[in-house]
């Protein structure tokens, strides 16, 4: 990967190497002023490497919508460019980044690897746009899976386009309801909204679903502060629990995976996050048929348009520390460029309404946005962590030697849930 400061000037004057993007979309580079967004995202700190590779996929998304073109507008066509603002990880410093995006004139907001910070913003942003109705500001959602950000605290200038933890869980659970030699499972998570609906829920479908499994243990831990976790790991064995269940991410399922495999703990591990950011590699041979993840997308999902999908971004991103690419990003950034090019004009309200309607295709892979909720209605696969080389494992994560065979599917359909979001229009 080049140097951020090499990406960055790059994307400042709209440039795409054209050996990075297949040849069918190479078009005339657009030359109108930029469309910016502003991705607002822990940069620095303990959730540093999270959040550079949200920013990996944004670039690589802009890339492809650039490369074809740019976004197509009367006045001309004009570019995609990512103008990165670090959080922290902390949602004062969020806010703080919303208020630099507003000043400099940025309409598109993203972010997601905290669902309190998206709530923060959703709210900062709503304020705002009632305030300053020429101004206004639309919010897009990659990561932050907080079922209430949909449901009851949804919002007209908020737009998930991540399946929320509920889903995620449906899918998880399909496999759990299957695995009749679980007896035993141990709940963990980080203390925040996040973490606390993930436990609760998996509390409330283990017992609606499976209520032949003990849970013996549920605690939560406080999130991206705790530098060791053979303490936690420690109890989880002490415990007789034959699988953990969890919703952690970044270093904080890393480093439980890694104390989990130093005190020799050999269950199971059921996990919204499981398939990178060093957990394959902490898990080892220890993690193989142990380890199960759910997502939107695998890169050893069956499918020629799949195979060649991810091996663009190997093209774009070759070194393995770099290897952790989202499917919905790339289906947002799809979704923003339809709704703009619908719109005609980059204005938040026009383009929001236009993203209540966003239907896109990438890969193989279809989703559409449902305007009752601002849900994103996609695919979800639930996959095991196995061998590269073995069936179904042709692609390995992070260069680890281990990969995730997909095991089940959900069709967009099967995977969506209800919803209770009573939607105020401007």
């Amino acid at each position: 990967m080049p140097p951020l400061s090499v990406l960055r000037r790059a994307l400042m004057a709209g440039a795409v190497a054209s050996a990075l993007v297949p040849a069918a979309w190479a078009q005339p580079a657009p030359t109108g002023a930029p469309i910016r967004i502003a991705m607002i995202e822990g940069l620095s700190g303990p959730v540093a490497n999270a959040g550079e590779a949200v920013f990996r996929n944004l670039v690589w998304a802009t890339e492809r919508v650039n490369a074809r073109g740019g976004v197509k507008l009367p006045g001309g066509n004009r570019p995609l460019v990512i103008d990165r603002f670090d959080s922290k990880g902390q949602v004062e410093e969020a806010l703080s980044a919303l208020r630099s995006a507003n000043d400099r004139g940025i309409a598109i907001v993203t972010q997601g690897n905290s669902s309190a910070t998206a709530s923060a913003l959703i709210k900062a942003i709503e304020k705002h746009n009632e305030r300053e109705p020429q101004r206004q500001m639309v919010f897009l959602n990659y990561s932050a899976v907080d079922p209430s950000l949909t449901n009851q605290d949804c919002s007209y200038w908020h737009f998930r386009f991540d399946a929320h933890a509920d889903m995620r869980l449906k899918a998880l659970m399909s496999v759990v309801k299957d695995d009749k030699a679980l007896k035993s499972i141990y709940l963990i998570g980080q203390d925040y909204s996040f973490g606390q609906n993930v436990l609760r829920a998996a509390r409330e479908q283990l017992a609606a679903q499976r209520p032949d499994v003990k849970v013996v243990g549920d605690e939560l831990h406080p999130m991206a502060r705790v530098k060791d976790f053979v303490p936690y790991a420690t109890k989880i064995k002490a415990s007789g629990a034959q699988a953990v269940f969890t919703g952690n991410w970044g270093n904080d399922l890393t480093l439980l995976v890694k104390a989990a495999r130093e005190v020799g703990f050999d269950g199971r591990f059921y996990t919204f996050y499981g398939n990178a950011l060093g957990a394959p590699a902490a898990m080892g041979e220890a993690g193989i048929g142990q380890v199960v993840a759910v997502a939107d997308w695998f890169p050893n999902v069956p499918t020629p348009e799949s195979e060649a999908f991810y091996r663009g971004f190997r093209q774009r991103f070759p070194s393995p520390a770099d290897d952790y690419v989202h499917m919905r990003m790339q289906l947002m950034i799809e979704s923003l460029a339809q709704a703009i090019e619908r719109a005609g004009k980059v204005e938040a309200g026009a383009i929001a309404a236009q993203l209540e309607k966003a239907d896109v295709s990438l890969a193989g892979q279809r989703a559409r946005m449902r305007a009752g909720d601002h849900q994103f209605q996609q695919s979800l696969a639930v996959a095991v962590m196995d061998r590269q080389g073995a069936p179904g494992v042709k692609f390995d994560v992070e260069g680890s030697g281990y990969g995730f065979r997909v095991i089940r599917q959900l069709t967009p359909e099967q995977a969506e849930l209800p919803h209770t979001c009573r939607m105020v229009r401007p």
